[in-house]
């Protein structure tokens, strides 16, 4: 990691041991099979997003997630690089969502990787 701070690189760590990640190669093999949920701030969706996502920032991820999606459904968090998404996903866990993942790497690793798939600009 080495960027963040050494606290919250421990705890990203210590979710990150709890939950299921997913690739976005494999996202991006069968994206039908899951709902896309971008955690990050409005800002950030604002800035761009992957296509087909849906906006649910992290500030209010865990007060308004059980009114938008059943506690079976195929979720895929994803944030700006993994971290983020990784202690939202251990957190639904620990709401009861059974089928919950985190996008390992985030959008950053789609904007490298699959650049083509990323959206610009405000969303309604």
């Amino acid at each position: 990691m080495g960027k963040h701070s050494p606290g919250f690189e421990a705890l990203c760590e210590d979710a990150k041991s709890r939950i299921n990640e997913l690739s976005a190669q494999a996202y991006f093999a069968q994206p039908i099979a899951y709902v896309l949920v971008d955690v990050r701030e409005d800002r950030e969706w604002d800035a761009g997003r992957i296509q087909g996502a849906q906006h649910l920032g992290k500030g209010v991820l865990e007060r308004d997630i059980e009114a938008r999606f059943a506690k079976d459904e195929p979720l895929v968090l994803y944030c700006g690089g993994g971290f983020r998404s990784a202690l939202a996903a251990d957190m639904l866990q620990k709401m009861g969502y059974t089928n919950v993942f985190s996008l390992a790497g985030g959008i950053r690793v789609v904007r490298a990787e699959h650049s083509q798939m990323i959206e610009v600009g405000p969303k309604s």
